[in-house]
């Protein structure tokens, strides 16, 4: 009897445990999810900081849930509301690859989500747009995943493992003897860096066989969803910040690329390489990420992003991300918001 009352207790220990411990759901938690999605389905927003979250949530159009105006979890508050008068979800993901997937998988595994929307400012690889432009990209690639290849070996070595299929030489690679400041020429010194492969990013679809792979690199965005963003050119955008102004009214565009990786650029020889070699836009470091959850959930998505700089410098409005990212940031949320709009009308 007393061994029965013993396992008993262990079992009533264990689950007040798992219901307060991080990661596990509470039962008053539960219940509050089901009340939220019985109210559902929403447009998910995921922001990557609170600089580029707070126009939205100061916007007039964000109106919070009067009875649960947000739901904390995992580290995450998940605000509830309206926007432009359609139910939406909103998130801040924080910084990074990781952090941009952890908050977009929760998103989507907690609440009943009928598409994502992504925002906030990025870098700029492509000198002829202009800071304040907001550009929406038709493919994201996760620029980060390299095979470094060992000093000796070339474009037509095989790379570490290929053969496995764990990786490829099929999309290609940076040489980094190339950005040798001897470099005279195109005549190139050896580099022991050498070079690095780019890799596509293993994915696992829900609808697909458990723990049997498939690949990406360039992840579309909704094709509903792009269409719509065809729509959005005559957006009215902001042009300065108090007396700095930027040279011409700000626009929005649809481009090919945007690429993304846990690196802030600041390297126009990098940024070169990018917008040459993947005619990448946009570069920041989650968009990818939210696209690459997206596509195994099967959850339509777009990503939008206002440029703050161009990536490294050089041009003549150098340093200027400090002065221009709260003008890219409001331009971004006025190009959501007229996006919302569009999508549900």
């Amino acid at each position: 009897m007393g061994r029965i009352v013993g396992v008993l207790l262990m079992g009533w220990v264990m689950t007040m445990i798992m219901s307060v411990t991080n990661g596990a759901i509470s039962r008053h938690l539960m219940e509050n999810i089901c009340m939220i999605n019985d109210k559902g389905p929403y447009l998910g927003i995921v922001v990557p900081n609170t600089y580029e979250m707070n126009p939205l949530l100061r916007s007039s159009s964000f109106v919070p849930h009067p009875m649960l105006p947000y739901l904390d979890f995992a580290g995450r508050r998940f605000r509830i509301g309206t926007l432009e008068s359609r139910k939406v979800i909103v998130v801040m993901s924080g910084l990074s690859m990781l952090n941009a997937g952890i908050a977009t998988q929760l998103l989507l595994n907690l609440f009943k989500i009928e598409g994502v929307i992504h925002f906030g400012i990025a870098g700029n690889a492509n000198p002829d747009f202009q800071i304040g432009d907001v550009t929406i990209p038709h493919y994201w690639a996760h620029s980060g995943l390299w095979n470094w290849q060992r000093f000796g070996d070339g474009p037509d070595d095989e790379l570490a493992f290929e053969t496995n299929g764990d990786y490829t030489r099929k999309i290609g690679y940076l040489n980094f003897s190339k950005y040798e400041n001897s470099t005279t020429n195109t005549k190139y010194s050896d580099n022991l860096l050498n070079n690095v492969w780019y890799q596509p990013e293993e994915i696992f679809s829900i609808d697909g066989q458990p723990e049997i792979r498939q690949h990406a690199f360039w992840v579309p965005v909704d094709k509903l969803y792009f269409s719509l963003a065809g729509k959005l050119e005559n957006t009215a955008l902001e042009r300065c910040v108090n007396s700095t102004c930027l040279p011409r009214r700000s626009k929005v565009i649809r481009v090919e690329r945007g690429v993304s990786a846990n690196v802030l650029v600041d390297n126009g020889a990098y940024r070169d390489f990018l917008n040459s070699k993947f005619n990448a836009t946009p570069i920041d470091m989650e968009s990818a990420a939210v696209a690459l959850v997206c596509l195994q959930q099967r959850t339509p998505f777009i990503a939008i992003r206002a440029l703050s700089d161009l990536a490294g410098g050089g041009s003549s409005l150098s340093n200027e991300a400090s002065i221009f990212s709260s003008l890219a940031a409001q331009n971004a949320v006025n190009v959501v918001l007229r996006f919302v709009t569009l999508l549900f009308s």
